[in-house]
């Protein structure tokens, strides 16, 4: 007979004990090995290098992308420790667009600057600022002085019919009125939208001329809906934002009262007689017009001409595009109205003989 069954032998026992210790000592090293591994992931990448790195986060990018990104540009050490930092201290809302980051850069310091947000354009190369109310001959003079372009050649590439064409077609919308418009200086005149463009080594003008009509398109998508409401086409539009640009004060309203009087006088069959116009058909930017000027033979003598003009005389801001969408004060009948040169104020009349009173008096301040 055999004796009863006594359990694992003593060998076999040691053998299932020593393995348990190996599994025990293999993940301790491991959350070990982890975490100094995290400790030494989330620490600058090198805290002697000031190095500027720049670094473009698309829109739309998650925590993980980011994370990617940065240390792709060795920004980080980790992807993964960098998300792990932002769980662990509960930090979100990072932000698209262009960064300059250096390797001695803490993840808190970054982490705040992606919070923050980035610039819209390149941070290196050169830029160029097109200012709100410039003309084309104006922004080819600054594409001139910051990049390697010429005058010439920007002019060359902005009246280029195979580029307008290929713009046309991309953006039907934005520029079907403009190219069936006559006598127009610049057929892309007022759709060179007012903002700081980045020009790269590998820009080419056409790259640059494509990204200002882009951004006009952009700006200009929420309201073409409005603008057909209003019974207008964009080249109207435009034309008249142009003119408010420039005539218009500095203040909202007065923007948006000097729409109105350019309404007022459409809709009465009366001409624009606006100063600035006559001062685009003369190539001029002198504050005096003469009598003689008035009489200019040019399709933009909105003193001569009637309506809108052939087309916009500079490029305007979404302000200016906003006050000929909504003016006010049309009621009052306005047709007339004056700025002090000096204080920027603007006085509003509904008669020629008002007017001629208030410009008498500003006479002196307007010299």
């Amino acid at each position: 007979m055999q004796g009863l069954d006594q359990g694992p032998k003593p060998k076999r026992l040691r053998r299932l004990l020593g393995g348990v210790i190996v599994v025990v000592v293999v993940v301790a090293l491991a959350v070990v090995g982890s975490f100094q591994y995290l400790k030494t992931a989330m620490k600058p990448v090198n805290t002697s290098s000031h190095t500027r790195i720049e670094v473009k986060i698309p829109n739309g990018s998650t925590s993980k992308q980011i994370g990617k990104i940065l240390a792709s540009k060795k920004v980080i050490r980790s992807g993964m420790a960098f998300n792990y930092y932002l769980r662990r201290n509960n930090k979100s809302n990072l932000k698209a667009g262009y960064y300059e980051f250096t390797p001695a850069m803490t993840l808190d310091q970054i982490t705040r600057k992606l919070q923050q947000g980035g610039a819209n354009h390149p941070l290196n190369g050169n830029k160029v600022l097109v200012r709100e109310g410039a003309n084309i001959d104006s922004i080819a003079e600054v594409v001139a002085a910051n990049t390697k372009f010429t005058q010439k050649e920007f002019i060359a590439a902005v009246t280029n019919k195979e580029l307008i064409d290929q713009l046309a077609q991309r953006y039907p919308d934005l520029l079907g009125s403009a190219v069936k418009a006559k006598d127009v200086r610049y057929v892309l005149e007022g759709y060179l939208y007012p903002a700081t463009y980045a020009v790269t080594k590998k820009t080419t003008l056409n790259d640059l001329i494509a990204q200002m009509v882009a951004k006009t398109n952009e700006v200009l998508a929420p309201y073409y809906q409005q603008i057909k409401d209003k019974k207008l086409t964009v080249q109207e539009l435009l034309s008249l934002a142009a003119l408010v640009e420039r005539e218009g004060g500095a203040g909202k309203q007065d923007n948006e009262r000097v729409a109105g009087v350019f309404l007022n006088r459409i809709d009465a069959g009366m001409p624009l007689q606006s100063d600035v116009a006559i001062q685009y058909a003369l190539k001029t930017t002198k504050k005096n017009i003469t009598y003689k000027d008035l009489k200019v033979n040019s399709p933009y003598n909105l003193y001569t001409n009637k309506g809108y003009g052939p087309g916009p005389i500079d490029n305007p801001s979404l302000r200016a595009v906003k006050a000929v969408l909504n003016p006010v004060d049309r009621d009052k009948k306005y047709l007339y109205f004056v700025a002090n040169m000096k204080t920027g104020k603007v006085y509003f009349s509904k008669t020629y003989a008002e007017h001629q009173k208030i410009t008498e008096k500003l006479a002196a301040a307007n010299k």
